[in-house]
C-alpha cells in the first residue's frame, strides 16, 4: 500500500494545497506531510509481516484553520490512521499558525 498516496487522496477534497515534505508555493493555507519513521510491528519466522508507520501532517494558515484542522484529523482517522499527538504553534518567521498532528498506520508487507 502507497501510503503517501492514501494521504494525498483522502485530503485533496479538503481544497488546500497538499505537498510531501515541503511546499513550494505561496498559498495562504496549506498542507505538508512526512514520514518520520516505521518499524516492525508483527514478525513471523524472522520475516517483518506488519509495519507501523509513523506520519506527521502539519496544516499551515495565515487565518483560522480549526475547521481545516478538524476535518484533516477526522479524514486521516477514517482511512485508517491513528492520531498520537497534536499541538498549535505560531511559526513568526513564516508569520502563519500551525498545527502538527502526528499519526501511525499499522499495514501488511506486501
Amino acid at each position: 500500500m502507497n501510503l503517501d498516496k492514501l494521504i494525498m487522496d483522502t485530503l485533496r477534497p479538503l481544497g488546500v494545497p497538499i505537498a510531501k515534505l515541503r511546499y513550494n508555493q505561496n498559498a495562504n493555507t496549506y498542507i505538508t506531510f512526512m514520514e518520520y519513521n516505521q518499524s516492525a510491528r508483527m514478525t513471523a519466522d524472522d520475516e517483518e509481516i506488519i509495519t507501523k508507520h509513523f506520519y506527521q501532517v502539519d496544516v499551515f494558515s495565515k487565518t483560522d484553520f480549526t475547521d481545516l484542522v478538524n476535518n484533516v484529523r477526522q479524514s486521516l482517522r477514517d482511512v485508517g490512521f491513528r492520531r498520537m499527538f497534536e499541538s498549535e504553534t505560531f511559526d513568526e518567521d513564516m508569520n502563519m499558525f500551525r498545527s502538527i498532528m502526528r499519526f501511525n498506520y499499522e499495514g501488511e508487507i506486501k
